[in-house]
């Protein structure tokens, strides 16, 4: 019998859940036992990415690990070995509480993978609707339901560090609404909330599903979008800017006229976060003082 098919065997008769993911987290391996938790087979599972399955995995303040804390992509980037209690969606739809256990795989000295051992940390279900609701008031705006800055902050920790280890580049949007104060002023704030539910659900409609538009405060909206290597962001940012000033906006009848002001920029070798939005935040400035409704990038 060759090496692998008794490697094989004996993972299929352990007595936890084990799975292999690549550096793109790509799942190569699924044993019988992670089927039996999950009710996934693993014609399900082989071959899909982490966030590409319906796993779903949170912790326990409703965070989605697949697309901002993945302990597997940490362990990807560092070699550590991680545990974690956390929740992952069955098949049947019903959540399950389950400790997690990540080591990295080595070839020749270099990590290639990592493996995710994982077994139930308790025999109780959790209706899945009570914890996905939770799951959304901590990282929603209560208001437009967009993604909020602590998604937006998490997930660019994330897209940082990818980059920082794979050279994966984005980009990073920061708008604002032109002369929402005044607006406010002349129509009210039931206007003003309104307008922002109007620019949610435009924004609903256009954003690809690996880039995220979330409310950073107040009429303040960041994106952060994936980049194909050497692609200009820029008319990502026109094409946002003009739905906007596309879109139809009323309020009690009477027809809103609504723009707004943009920044984007690239992220470079040398940045943190923290530069990153800063020096968008300051691209939106440019646009203000240029004469508003218009696009600043590098």
């Amino acid at each position: 019998m060759q090496a692998v098919q008794i490697y094989q065997t004996i993972i299929d008769n352990m007595n936890d859940g084990v799975y292999y993911v690549d550096l793109d987290r790509r799942i190569s391996l699924w044993n019988k036992k992670a089927a039996e938790i999950t009710g996934y087979e693993g014609g399900e599972i082989i071959g899909l990415c982490c966030q590409e399955t319906s796993l779903n995995h949170i912790d326990g303040e409703g965070r989605p690990l697949c697309e901002l804390l993945c302990p597997l992509f940490a362990t990807n980037l560092d070699g550590e070995i991680r545990e974690a209690d956390v929740y992952v969606q069955h098949k049947e739809g019903y959540r399950l509480p389950i400790h997690v256990k990540t080591i990295p795989v080595y070839e020749e000295g270099e990590i290639i993978g990592s493996i995710e051992v994982f077994n139930l940390a308790a025999k109780t279900r959790y209706n899945d609707q009570l914890v996905q609701k939770l799951s959304d008031i901590s990282m929603h705006d209560s208001l437009t339901r967009l993604p909020n800055r602590r998604y937006l902050e998490s997930l660019l920790e994330y897209r940082y560090s990818e980059f920082q280890r794979f050279r994966r580049p984005f980009a990073v949007l920061f708008a604002d609404i032109d002369n929402f104060r005044s607006f406010n002023n002349t129509y009210g704030h039931y206007a003003g909330d309104a307008v922002l539910r109007d620019i949610a659900e435009v924004i609903h409609r256009n954003v690809r599903q690996e880039d995220l538009i979330g409310r950073w405060s107040g009429d303040e909206i960041v994106g952060i979008f994936m980049l194909e290597e050497g692609e200009d962001p820029t008319p990502r940012a026109e094409r946002f800017r003009s739905a906007i000033e596309k879109h139809s906006f009323s309020f009690d009848g009477k027809p809103l006229n609504v723009t707004v002001s943009v920044g984007i920029t690239k992220i470079r070798p040398d940045d943190t976060g923290d530069m990153l939005v800063n020096r968008a935040d300051g691209y939106m400035y440019r646009s203000k003082k240029a004469g508003k409704n218009c696009v600043t990038s590098d």
